[in-house]
């Protein structure tokens, strides 16, 4: 994870945090009630609104002390917004090799390759259907958001109970697939064959 990104979840510093987890919420909850198309445009003219009164602002305070401080978004305004080719194309060579593997995977998943697998990725489209049929896109995305802020702080802060408790139930879901494959001629052959 990147740093800075790794900063923010884990609320290193929580102003920061805060401030990125209001904005985020503040966006998709409005998203909830409103358009993309208005809300975008509704936060661009706040934006458009701020930046044109602090420029008024910082004008009038320039004659007023009769000081030549120049634009108050000079900085800015100088910033290099410009992608770098070689970022880009590395970037979407991840993105490519991610693809292909998720690609693969589904193959291999919708085509049976291995009955067991297949078996447990069907379960899981079950209960995305109910999970689907009791919340919409937008609130599991919401949910999302508050996970990603919430939950790496509360592993952090009880690590050891929640690494007990997640080796108990992987040793179970391991014990109860090896029994199912056991139990599958069908699940036999493709591992005889992964072993060759």
């Amino acid at each position: 994870m990147h740093p800075q990104v790794e900063a923010l979840v884990y609320w290193r510093d929580p102003k920061k945090s805060g401030i990125v987890f209001g904005g985020v919420m503040v966006v998709l909850l409005s998203l909830t009630f409103f358009s993309f198309i208005s809300v975008v445009a509704n936060l661009s003219l706040l934006a458009l609104a701020a930046t044109f009164c602090f420029r008024v602002y910082k004008s009038v305070q320039q004659v007023i002390q009769k000081t030549s401080d120049g634009h108050p978004f000079k900085e800015i305004l100088e910033m290099d917004l410009a992608l770098p080719a070689e970022k880009v194309r590395t970037t979407s060579d991840l993105a490519v090799t991610h693809i292909n593997a998720v690609v693969s995977e589904l193959r291999r998943l919708f085509l049976v390759e291995d009955f067991v697998d297949s078996i447990k990725f069907g379960f899981c489209l079950w209960m995305l259907t109910y999970l689907g049929s009791w919340f919409n896109g937008m609130t599991l995305i919401i949910l999302g958001v508050v996970g990603l802020f919430t939950l790496p702080k509360v592993y952090e802060t009880n690590k050891v109970v929640i690494d007990e408790k997640i080796a108990l139930v992987s040793g179970k879901i391991n014990e109860i697939t090896a029994k199912v494959k056991a139990a599958i001629p069908i699940g036999k052959k493709a591992e005889e064959k992964k072993e060759q």
